[in-house]
């Protein structure tokens, strides 16, 4: 039996290693609502970077998607995402390709044929074909890594085996050319879940499985054909990011970001533990574009866009 001396030391010990705990979880909090890894706590516009930040340590190639912060004007978002050390656009008219030029950013990603009309169904592959070639000789004359394409909806009287097979095909007839002229072609998983918003989620889309994706893109059997690994729609279907991300690191070419639920901030309102993920990324060896695609709820969108950028520049 333990003495009374015994008995009061073991409590002690405890009581400070309690006290020492919370005195550090204080102190974590403080430290991340102001430093890169700012997801420990919830966010607002007051937890921002001032308007100068810009990027400090580079690892990550980061580029944003355009389109989720409309209505700003390209004129306004282009300049600004060059200041905060950006290195590319995606989602983007490609009418605005020359200002980007200008401010020294690149094209992260060429558009296709876009998420609803696929080539699950054989009758949209001559379409699906030509904006996919269109996309690459995009991508050529930008010098960008990739053209985006996608699977399209599900239809009655087409199975998943079928709708595997009618994907493949298309993409096997386009793949060659995209060997030719070096550019990837990204099948971008997207989720079904969320039916809150046109853009948070699209529910019967065929290709809302990673191993699925995976497993259309080993049939095209290309160096060319990979895989959009967007981390918000990966975590509604799949979850697990971070190992599935090592998993299938061999047939990933680009990466997308947006916190989960909501499709908003990267922040502490969200699940999602942004440089954990980021660093676990660049740990396997990719070397791709990360592009920021969260939609704002933040009202000033710039802040939200240098919030994000400064929690992936790990």
């Amino acid at each position: 039996m333990k003495s009374q001396k015994q008995i009061t030391e073991k409590f002690q010990s405890r009581r400070n290693w309690l006290h020492g705990a919370l005195l550090g979880g204080a102190g974590l909090c403080s430290y991340f609502a102001g430093a890169s890894t700012a997801t420990a706590a919830a966010c607002d516009e007051s937890d921002a970077p001032d308007a100068d930040y810009k990027v400090v340590n580079g690892r990550a190639k980061q580029s944003v998607m355009a389109w989720c912060f409309k209505p700003l004007p390209m004129e306004e978002l282009i300049p600004a995402c060059a200041k905060m050390g950006l290195v590319a656009m995606e989602g983007i008219d490609k009418k605005y390709y020359p200002l980007m030029k200008q401010h020294g950013l690149g094209v992260s990603l060429c558009g296709s044929h876009g998420f609803k009309r696929g080539p699950i169904n054989k009758d949209n592959h001559e379409f699906c074909v030509q904006k996919l070639r269109e996309g690459i000789d995009l991508a050529v004359q930008w010098n960008s890594p990739g053209v985006i394409t996608f699977t399209g909806m599900r239809e009655k009287g087409i199975s998943d085996e079928q709708g595997f097979k009618n994907c493949v095909e298309c993409w096997k007839s386009v793949c060659d050319y995209a060997e030719q002229k070096n550019i990837n072609v990204a099948l971008e998983m997207l989720n079904t879940r969320d039916d809150s918003h046109p853009m948070k989620g699209h529910p019967g889309y065929f290709g809302d499985d990673t191993d699925r994706c995976v497993e259309m893109i080993k049939a095209v059997n290309s160096p060319r054909m990979k895989l959009l690994f967007d981390i918000y729609h990966v975590q509604i279907m799949n979850g697990d990011p971070i190992r599935r991300f090592r998993q299938h690191k061999d047939v990933i070419s680009h990466v997308h970001t947006a916190g989960n639920p909501g499709r908003c901030e990267l922040d502490g309102n969200q699940e999602l533990n942004y440089p954990a993920i980021i660093k676990a990324i660049l740990e396997t060896g990719y070397d791709g574009f990360i592009a920021q695609e969260f939609i704002p709820t933040w009202d000033d969108k710039l802040a939200s866009l240098r919030h994000g950028v400064k929690v992936c520049d790990v």
